[in-house]
């Protein structure tokens, strides 16, 4: 209050949005939540252990040492009453019970992608067609990785015409925010059309 009037702008009450964000083990999921966070990451990492090397394929991904065992957490605002919270789902197969939980009341989700393991995508983009949740797929340009054009990935993976899919760097804020902000415009999109988001 200034000179004893009230300012007529009220503050902005956000809309809070759940995006999923899934792919294979090693594709880049808790990178891409990290980068774009503005609150601390909720990270549930352990060590890659001998006795879980049998069930965990690290070929193409030699480097890696941790592994989501539950999943990651951050926020994001991307505008003034727009903020999302992204939650991070867990890689490998005997974690995939957690999916369900995760996917309830997600307005859409991100599929991340590696070209130097692609059938790795098949499993989220599955999951999420069945359950009619919208999702856009971002391939993670991984530094050595072959390119390839976005029509020959989006053959190899089997998608509908109207599915988005994108290139990223997961490392790079600006790159994950374009890749939140197509899901959400697409997601919408959906919603518009008279399809409401999933509760599994």
């Amino acid at each position: 209050m200034a000179f004893g009037r009230s300012s007529s702008r009220r503050p902005v009450e956000p809309v809070t949005l759940k995006i999923l964000v899934a792919g294979g083990f090693g594709v880049g999921k808790t990178t891409l939540v990290g980068a774009v966070s503005e609150i601390r990451p909720l990270r549930t990492e352990e060590d890659l252990s001998e006795i879980g090397r049998p069930v965990d394929d690290t070929v193409g991904v030699e480097g890696k040492t941790t592994t989501t065992v539950a999943m990651d957490f951050g926020r994001i605002t991307l505008r003034e009453d727009l903020v999302l919270y992204l939650f991070g789902t867990p890689g490998q197969d005997r974690f995939w019970f957690l999916w369900d939980e995760l996917a309830q009341g997600a307005l859409g989700a991100v599929v991340l992608a590696d070209t130097r393991r692609l059938a790795d995508s098949f499993a989220a983009v599955d999951y999420f067609e069945r359950r009619d949740i919208p999702f856009t797929v971002a391939v993670n340009c991984f530094d050595g990785a072959d390119r390839f054009p976005a029509e020959t990935v989006r053959a190899a993976l089997d998608l509908d015409p109207d599915v988005p899919l994108m290139m990223c760097d997961a490392r790079e804020r600006e790159s994950a925010k374009e890749v939140l902000a197509a899901v959400v415009e697409h997601a919408l999109v959906r919603v518009g059309a008279g399809r409401e988001p999933a509760s599994t």
